[in-house]
């Protein structure tokens, strides 16, 4: 496990070719997927992960200036790809996520066949 999998508990589950991230809410931690995970894992691979200040996420990475602006998470939610080596990815977001996603699929529109937007908040 590489330094950005561990610094945002990375989860990758399921067997299917196309990749589905799925990115948490503003508050919540990976968790709130727990009822969607296991209609989606024979069919897709599943990569779940907090956004840093969630969960177990590790407080020392924590850095307040990066995480003043949603650049910060988008630039995680790449690092997780990258690390990863995701090269396409179906990415459901709610709240705080959706616009990591929309922010990150603008810098890297190539690793995003489509975004799935909840409760996207504006800012």
């Amino acid at each position: 496990m590489g330094v950005v999998e561990e610094a945002h508990n990375v989860k990758v589950i399921g067997s299917g070719k196309t990749t589905v991230v799925l990115g948490h809410g503003f508050g919540t931690d990976q968790s709130v997927w727990k009822h969607l995970v296991p209609y989606l894992i024979d069919d897709y691979r599943v990569v779940l992960y907090d956004n840093m200040g969630s969960g177990p996420t590790n407080p020392d990475y924590f850095d307040f200036e990066r995480y003043a602006t949603l650049e910060g998470y988008a630039y995680d939610l790449l690092a997780i790809l990258e690390e990863l080596r995701i090269d396409s990815c179906i990415y459901l977001g709610h709240s705080l996520s959706s616009m990591t996603g929309v922010i990150a699929s603008i810098f890297r529109p190539d690793l995003f066949s489509k975004l799935i937007l909840l409760s996207a908040s504006p800012r």
